[in-house]
């Protein structure tokens, strides 16, 4: 089990010097990411890992406090104490039970401070950021130390939707939008114009399990994945790699639509070969993108 305590770095290990980036780790394959990037341009990360939520190997030879989700009044004073001021909130997080969370009392102070908010992803991640600037730091982005991580606009590899497919995303685009607007999800499942699945709490993989059990014979479904609203860009941005388009493949999907400059895409070159491998189309989106469909 990682220690709790602040690890005291040896000159044999990753770096001797001070930390000077925050990293509040979730799960999934974006913190090693950027970890990996924060290595290659000579940054030394202060990683923040969570029992049940981040993988320890994250944290291995490096500076880090590893804690709950409820440990706020833990974690602002150990990164301030180490001169952090510039944090990346990144990964995904598995959202606990209050008595998983045992918040202490600042977590507390936050869910009180912004009562029903806390049961959305928006409301909550907004509340954090407002804290987190209070207390002294600027929220920075994954973009701003990844390179070549956002969508471009344009069909990525050899693969274009049909005429009616080009409808099904223009509806599977409207969906996004509403769904984001209730804080729901950021991603929606839509195939002849009926959508049969909308993201929620059990995220993108799931919901594209579950819509490839309820999909029709005939033209294929299409994943649709937007920002929300209001989006925040350095919180919680839309995501996909190659896991996405395993599952969107297994499901018997007939492509994948994000959001141009607002969707975050992990190893781009490797996610187009697998698309065009797989028969899907892969296209960033800006809402005003022309697309040129099969004819």
């Amino acid at each position: 089990m990682p220690t709790k305590k602040k690890l005291k770095l040896k000159p044999n290990q990753k770096s001797c010097r001070a930390p000077s980036l925050g990293i509040i780790a979730g799960g999934g394959n974006l913190p090693a990411k950027l970890i990996e990037s924060c290595d290659k341009k000579g940054i030394v990360p202060f990683i923040i890992g969570f029992d049940g939520q981040t993988d320890p190997n994250l944290i291995t030879g490096r500076y880090h406090l590893w804690t709950r989700l409820g440990a706020a009044a833990q974690i602002i004073p150990t990164l301030q104490a180490n001169g952090i001021s510039e944090i990346i909130l990144i990964g995904s997080i598995r959202r606990p039970s209050l008595d998983e969370l045992r918040p202490d009392w600042k977590t507390a102070h936050l869910l009180t401070r912004i009562g029903l908010k806390a049961f959305g992803d928006d409301g909550l991640l907004k509340a954090l950021r407002e804290l987190l600037e209070e207390e002294g730091f600027t929220i920075k982005g994954i973009q701003d130390f990844v390179d070549d991580l956002v969508a471009l606009e344009g069909t990525y590899g050899r693969h274009h939707p049909t005429k009616s497919q080009m409808h099904d995303i223009q509806k599977g685009i409207e969906t996004c939008d509403q769904i984001g607007r209730l804080d729901i999800g950021q991603a929606c499942v839509v195939q002849q114009g009926i959508v049969l699945a909308v993201e929620a709490i059990e995220g993108t993989d799931r919901m594209i399990r579950r819509a490839g059990e309820l999909k029709r014979k005939g033209e294929r479904p299409i994943l649709v994945k937007m920002s929300k609203p209001g989006q925040d860009k350095s919180l919680d941005l839309p995501t996909i790699g190659p896991q996405t388009i395993l599952e969107a493949h297994k499901a018997g999907f007939a492509g994948i639509v994000v959001e141009a400059g607002k969707t975050l895409v992990l190893h781009p070159q490797d996610i187009t070969a697998a698309a065009d491998k797989a028969g899907l189309f892969l296209i960033g989106h800006n809402g005003t993108t022309k697309i040129d469909p099969i004819t």
